[in-house]
């Protein structure tokens, strides 16, 4: 579209006044710059839109016209523009989070903005860490909420919260108290390079012991989850997302000496991101749900 805004708000300030001079004035410009914007909508439009008739500027055929039209149409923009300057409670905000959170956590946070600000809406967008922040760096997503550490310098980090990892297993016969080293040599289920929580722990057992066996890569908690019931072997997981399965008595707890492996939950953005009042209220209220959430695990 070649007309602009500012062509539209002189045309109809010029329509309202008809005459250049008291536009010019009370717009804070010089009369040959209203002039000017007056005969680039005309040549735009291809016709006059004005008559000049005794020094004034009527509106011909043509402008009643285009009058019509446009003033309903620059009003609405009008409205958008104060309504956005003027709440925080109506947008699109972009969230991503890794697998953890989104299956465990994110949803509800969501649903209950969503449900007290009907305005607002909210995409989500699932992955591993290294996703979230590759995807906070090319401006996927506004606003990440990952597990694990980020060196990154376009990346800020805060953190929200920790997460216990602990080991589980569904094999009965694993009701001993175990150093981690004695474990090495069964079988491992593992998500995928990239995850988090596969960083968090291998970085926490590599000076205890020898490499695990890891027989089989998932990317995604469930995966391994169903794993466990069917297979025996390990893994290493968030507490948060086995809490079900180990009131219900599926999956058991393994019992590890001196093993006491933590993350941070982080929120993260980009350096350079514009923080919007309703960016601002989103991440006050996920960050502090993420953080009651964890307190009752």
């Amino acid at each position: 579209m070649k007309i602009t805004l500012r062509q539209i708000e002189i045309f109809l300030n010029v329509v309202k006044a008809g005459h250049l001079t008291n536009v010019a004035k009370e717009m804070k410009v010089t009369q040959s710059a209203i002039s000017m914007s007056i005969k680039e909508l005309e040549n735009i439009l291809g016709r006059p839109v004005f008559d000049r008739i005794n020094k004034k500027l009527i509106l011909n055929e043509v402008g009643r016209a285009f009058y019509k039209e446009i003033t309903p149409v620059y009003k609405k923009l009008s409205d958008i523009e104060y309504e956005f300057k003027n709440t925080i409670n109506k947008g699109i905000i972009r969230v991503g989070a890794s697998t953890t959170i989104v299956d465990y956590m994110m949803p509800s946070i969501i649903c209950r903005y969503m449900n007290n600000y009907s305005d607002v809406k909210i995409s989500l967008k699932e992955g591993n860490s290294q996703d979230i922040v590759s995807h906070i760096k090319e401006g996927i997503i506004d606003i990440g909420f990952i597990e694990g550490t980020v060196m990154d310098s376009d990346i800020i980090s805060e953190s929200i919260g920790i997460d216990e990892l602990i080991v589980v297993s569904a094999d009965q016969f694993l009701n001993d108290n175990y150093s981690i080293d004695a474990l090495v040599h069964k079988r491992w289920v593992l998500r995928e390079e990239g995850s988090g929580t596969r960083e968090v722990f291998l970085n926490y057992i590599k000076n205890k012991s020898e490499p695990l066996n890891i027989f089989l890569e998932l990317g995604h908690t469930e995966s391994i989850k169903s794993i466990l019931l069917n297979h025996s072997c390990l893994t290493c997981i968030s507490k948060i997302a086995v809490n079900s399965e180990l009131k219900k008595g599926s999956l058991r707890q393994v019992r590890i000496k001196d093993f006491e492996c933590k993350r941070n939950f982080l929120m993260i953005y980009h350096k350079d991101k514009y923080h919007s009042g309703l960016f601002e209220k989103f991440a006050y209220f996920a960050s502090q749900m993420i953080r009651e959430t964890l307190k009752t695990q």
